[in-house]
């Protein structure tokens, strides 16, 4: 068992941690991430005690997250989205304790909201991105489904070993499929950043994985130094898969009292991680409307976090290139401030004549510059208000005692369906050369 257990963990546990460190804050990814984890201890406790109650609760696991996987896929237009996704956690809650209080073949009663989510992912999958996701997600969920079938029924199938690792290639395909539609929602490109992260996840499992899965053997039947080695495996694809995380912490303990050096460091962190996540330049000019309004509210909404404006294909507009001028070559950390600068310039464009108002034609204007290029949030128990000109004290106000949260979301979705109309008539209306003449590298005399 060890020699199977072993490097599956390792792999289950870089997955998660893989996806976690890629965007933590996308519901479907944490999703993943925690099937894939749940997984992982399931395969420690199936190690300790064989087909005990714990592991086989923590391999149906698995499928709870799998359902809520499935809802965060679900177009983000769809009205119910928030009652479904609601309604999946209540319901992963009961699910849980109808497998906890239930014998061994009864815990198949988990798979019902997996098959609950992928009935509502394939009734919504002409709005699914990319459109093979719904089929993809149900062949691996089938195959799921029939591993935890084999390890629940009394089915004699000789050791659970295969089947075990086989349940643990269809969680790290359910993964594989989530970073593809991340990817594509975002307009990043998935394939170099995760070759160069399962070739490293490789290279790190064999040397660390032997060991363990050789200091096992050599000491059996004991408890303690099996979930030492377990615990040294995770710690080793933790740091592997958050690498660029735990650097970022380290300097900051590290450099604390040298900012400078700091900001510097970080700033090249954050260059190295948008670089094989950033899609070629040429496609810019093919995306189709609504692709680049996702974009353009991306790009809003991550305002104030240059590592993922480096990653926005609209780092590549002509509007970017004018305002770098012969500085156009390849230099994210340059175009993404310039980004900020051209999505400032745009958001003031909305400004009507006059002094500042709170009537119904300032609101675009109103809900994007207070609230996205100076981050104010007027529902804060305390808001900031010290140091602020006239005009964002007054806003911020009358947003707080006025404006609904739904309503404040609703302006700044039109604001910046607004702001995106106007970059993309200008993108059509760009010389087709500018794609070529923007990144030609100059040379040194």
């Amino acid at each position: 068992m060890p020699a199977i257990a072993v490097p599956a963990f390792a792999l289950a546990w870089w997955g998660a941690c893989y996806l976690i460190g890629r965007d933590p804050c996308r519901a479907r990814s944490a999703r993943a991430a925690a099937a894939l984890a749940a997984y992982a201890i399931g395969l420690v406790a199936w190690t300790i005690a064989p087909a005990s109650a714990p592991a086989q609760i923590l391999f149906c696991v698995p499928a709870l997250f799998w359902a809520g996987t499935a809802v965060a896929l679900l177009p983000r237009t769809l009205p119910e989205r928030r009652q479904i996704d609601v309604g999946w956690l209540v319901l992963s809650v009961v699910f849980l304790a109808v497998v906890i209080a239930l014998p061994s073949a009864g815990r198949l009663v988990a798979l019902a909201p997996l098959l609950g989510g992928l009935v509502l992912l394939w009734r919504f999958r002409d709005q699914v991105q990319p459109p093979v996701l719904p089929l993809a997600l149900t062949v691996v969920a089938v195959l799921y489904a029939v591993a935890l079938a084999v390890v629940l029924l009394p089915v004699d199938v000789g050791g659970p070993d295969l089947v075990l690792a086989a349940m643990g290639v269809d969680l790290l395909m359910l993964g594989f499929l989530v970073a593809v539609a991340d990817a594509l929602e975002v307009g990043e490109r998935l394939r170099p950043h995760l070759i160069r992260a399962v070739l490293a996840a490789v290279a790190v499992t064999v040397p660390i994985g032997a060991a363990a899965v050789l200091t096992i053997v050599a000491v059996p039947d004991r408890r303690d130094v099996l979930l030492l080695q377990f615990g040294v495996v995770a710690t080793a694809m933790t740091g592997l898969a958050l690498a660029g995380r735990v650097r970022r912490i380290l300097d900051t303990v590290a450099f604390r009292s040298d900012e400078r050096l700091h900001q510097d460091r970080a700033a090249l962190l954050l260059l190295a991680d948008a670089l094989p996540r950033h899609r070629q330049r040429h496609r810019l000019i093919t995306t189709d409307r609504d692709d680049f309004l996702r974009f353009t509210r991306q790009a809003l909404d991550n305002y104030d976090n240059l590592g993922r404006l480096m990653r926005s294909p609209l780092t590549d507009l002509p509007a970017v290139d004018r305002r770098l001028g012969a500085l156009a070559a390849e230099q994210p950390l340059a175009r993404a401030l310039e980004l900020r600068a051209v999505l400032a310039e745009s958001v003031d464009r909305l400004r009507p004549a006059g002094k500042f108002d709170t009537s119904d034609e300032w609101r675009h204007y109103s809900a994007l510059y207070f609230c996205v290029i100076l981050g104010l949030d007027p529902y804060e128990r305390r808001p900031r208000t010290e140091g602020l000109e006239r005009d964002a004290r007054l806003a911020v106000d009358w947003m707080r005692r006025n404006v609904s949260r739904p309503t404040l979301r609703r302006w700044q979705s039109e604001a910046a369906a607004i702001v995106s109309r106007r970059l993309w008539d200008e993108l059509m209306g760009a010389d087709p050369r500018w794609l070529t003449r923007a990144r030609t590298p100059t040379r040194s005399t």
